[in-house]
């Protein structure tokens, strides 16, 4: 393994434990809060936890969904403290499906870690173990102009509270651990001035 790759598994990596769902194959994980701008969110929290059927409820993860997909309550409270946090100087334009919110891109700044957008932390088991999302992962360029929060409501009456997405997964370095029952994620690998597509897995 590089020694790149090997300092990016040791010191970056959180890792925590998934839920095994015994009716399927998928992962779950426990999320327990939402912040933007490490201002916590009101949610629902009931919809948060996997219900005893592991219907409804809880957080999955699954490369095979291409963006995030949040309950319509959960999403309606995202995605307007999102709004609330973007700079003032950002308009917001009309939505291009699936997107509902969405953004003039000539009004933004660019930075390292993508778009100069609201950070957004997934709160796990405890305060301070969280998966970051930045400006790279938070908005995905539709068109020349425009860009939209990288966030879909669920269109499903029943369903997980979250799916994240493959998206929201891109250039973060995650690890299934599947004898331990447990994932491992880092930070955007924008973070180091690096991508997943510079590494070289073998």
């Amino acid at each position: 393994m590089p020694l790149e790759i090997l300092s990016i598994h040791l010191l970056l990596l959180t890792h925590i434990f998934f839920i095994v769902n015994r009716a399927s194959s998928e992962y779950y994980i426990q999320v327990s809060s939402i912040r933007i701008n490490e201002k916590t969110l009101s949610l629902n929290r009931t919809l948060l936890s996997l219900d005893k059927n592991e219907q409804v409820g809880g957080t999955r993860i699954s490369t095979a969904v291409p963006y995030t997909v949040l309950e319509p309550s959960i999403y309606d409270v995202v995605s307007k403290s999102f709004v609330r946090e973007i700079p003032k100087e950002v308009k917001m334009v009309p939505a291009v499906q699936p997107f509902k919110t969405c953004f003039d891109s000539t009004c933004i700044g660019m930075s390292r870690l993508g778009y100069n957008a609201p950070k957004i932390d997934i709160v796990l088991h405890k305060p301070n173990v969280y998966w970051t999302i930045t400006g790279a992962n938070s908005l995905v360029k539709v068109s020349e102009k425009v860009i939209c929060l990288a966030l879909v409501e669920r269109n499903q009456t029943f369903g997980q509270a979250i799916v994240i997405g493959g998206y929201q997964m891109q250039d973060i370095l995650v690890e299934f651990d599947l004898a331990r029952r447990r994932i491992g994620f880092s930070n955007s690998l924008y973070f180091r001035q690096t991508a997943c597509s510079n590494q070289f897995y073998t």
